[in-house]
């Protein structure tokens, strides 16, 4: 007769008893029977509601998801004599691109004796750091590249808390209740438990059964 090693909803061990037996525990508590290891001998499985237990685990990936930190890249480009309007056009995009976590690369483009004053360049950058402060903070100070100036600066926020911030504001989370299903019900009818259990095995189980009573 196949036996499993047993496992109670809330992590006891049960020990080795038959599938039948583990079964009829199950449809007892109202509860799923789950196989979660099943290369060992005798096979393990957990007494437990599956439909809960995959949404449980959907909910923490997803949260796992939104935590990551998958910073992009952005650019803004600048002429050493950029008029107001352009600039403050500039600005506006680097404090879009911050607030929503990412990173900006800001970079002027020199253009011929523009090479000789480097400090126009920095003082340019440094305003422009000034102006996104509130979103952002210099990672990589001004240095010249080839015929250009650039600067690096990163978001007070990473992505997961721009967007968390981002929904508070517009009411964006959503209040609907999830219905849980059981996906793989077990079938029990028609099951004949046998009889004959040792009184260690019987008196194991029916803590189990009174276990996972009191946890449903």
């Amino acid at each position: 007769m196949p036996e499993v090693r047993l496992v109670g909803p809330n992590g006891e061990q049960v020990g080795i008893v038959r599938i039948e037996d583990a079964l009829r525990l199950a449809h007892e508590s109202d509860l799923d029977l789950v196989e979660v290891a099943p290369n060992a001998k005798p096979p393990v499985c957990k007494l437990m509601d599956f439909g809960k237990y995959k949404y449980e685990a959907a909910v923490k990936a997803r949260e796992a998801r939104k935590n990551q930190t998958n910073t992009v890249l952005k650019e803004v480009r600048f002429r050493l004599k950029i008029d107001t309007h352009d600039y403050e056009t500039k600005v506006g995009h680097a404090l879009r691109f911050l607030g929503a976590g990412d990173k900006v690369k800001a970079m002027i483009q020199f253009r011929g004796r523009e090479q000789q004053r480097p400090e126009m360049g920095i003082r340019l950058l440094e305003k422009f750091a000034a102006d996104v402060a509130a979103v952002g903070i210099i990672e990589s100070s001004p240095r010249i590249d080839g015929r250009n100036m650039v600067m690096v600066v990163g978001p007070l926020k990473n992505k997961a808390e721009a967007r968390r911030e981002q929904q508070q504001k517009s009411g964006g989370r959503d209040s609907a209740k999830r219905k849980i299903r059981t996906d793989a019900p077990v079938e029990t009818e028609g099951q004949n438990v046998a009889a004959s259990m040792d009184d260690e095995a019987r008196a194991k189980l029916e803590q189990a059964r009174q276990a996972a009573e009191g946890d449903a």
